[in-house]
């Protein structure tokens, strides 16, 4: 698992905060105004947070993106693994490979504690509260 989150991943986290602070319908290139993106490149973003319901997407010229789900009950890692997919858990920091009960690496232990409570904290930070960064300069 990589420390950092995608492109997509932080886009799509914008793009719930940005339905979030909308009650009505926003059509995409509005959106993708938003969170600073193209329009071309939104549906990317956007697919996976449709599929998983949490917004609604209209096609035709009356329509746009509508948050679907309250933001409490969407976690960082919900959104991380929604955009990303599974996350690896048992994926070896130093050769890539998978850690064994017999013969790891020398970090295993330290790092599979590490990426456990990174884990609960995404799962535990709802995207309404999340403390990313909403702007960017």
């Amino acid at each position: 698992m990589r420390l950092d989150m995608t492109r997509r991943s932080d886009l799509a986290v914008r793009a719930l905060w940005a339905l979030g602070a909308n009650e009505e319908r926003i059509k995409g290139s509005e959106l993708a105004d938003l969170i600073d993106t193209t329009p071309a490149f939104l549906p990317q973003v956007l697919s996976p947070l449709v599929r998983r319901r949490w917004v609604d997407s209209t096609p035709g010229p009356n329509g746009g993106y509508l948050l679907a789900v309250d933001l409490d009950d969407v976690s960082l890692l919900d959104v991380i693994e929604a955009v990303e997919g599974p996350l690896d858990h048992d994926v070896c920091v130093l050769d890539g490979g998978h850690c064994t009960e017999v013969g790891h690496c020398a970090v295993h232990e330290a790092w599979t504690e590490a990426r456990q409570q990174l884990y609960r904290r995404l799962d535990a930070t709802p995207i309404s509260r999340s403390n990313l960064r909403r702007d960017r300069n």
